[in-house]
């Protein structure tokens, strides 16, 4: 059954989609400066997205299954690339994760450096503004 002349899926999948603009901008970032892409155009390219993610999580949601997981973690979506035919996006999906890990470590690191103080903000604040004072201080001696 067809919720639309020629789309077939779950109930709702209609709601299922992206940003306009974003996919706008993306769209125009690739194509060279003389071509424009039509509104038709972009909404295929659209659901053609939401279609592939709906695909790749639906076989990493079975690879999760099949391992009695609970959460589909990012090596069930590679697994799910590798099954569907898609290994030559790998390499650069676990680029991005690695990219993604090491920035939630950044993020950590300033959180525990913060922690790690035992000041609490307003402390930390009232030490900037020491700081801040001696720096005008001294750069007002430098200028006399």
């Amino acid at each position: 059954m067809s919720d639309r002349e020629g789309h077939t899926g779950a109930p709702g999948d209609d709601d299922l989609s992206l940003p306009k603009a974003t996919v706008s901008k993306m769209i125009a970032a690739l194509l060279p400066n003389d071509i424009v892409c039509a509104k038709e155009t972009r909404d295929l390219v659209i659901e053609c997205c939401v279609e592939f993610i709906h695909l790749i999580s639906s076989e990493a949601n079975e690879i999760c299954e099949q391992e009695s997981k609970k959460t589909i973690a990012p090596e069930h979506i590679i697994s799910a690339l590798k099954r569907l035919g898609f290994d030559s996006f790998t390499s650069e999906v676990e680029d991005v994760l690695k990219d993604h890990k090491q920035q939630q470590k950044d993020r950590e690191k300033k959180v525990s450096k913060f922690e790690q103080s035992g000041l609490t903000e307003e402390e930390l604040l009232a030490e900037q503004e020491k700081l801040f004072a001696a720096s005008r201080a001294k750069f007002q001696s430098t200028q006399q």
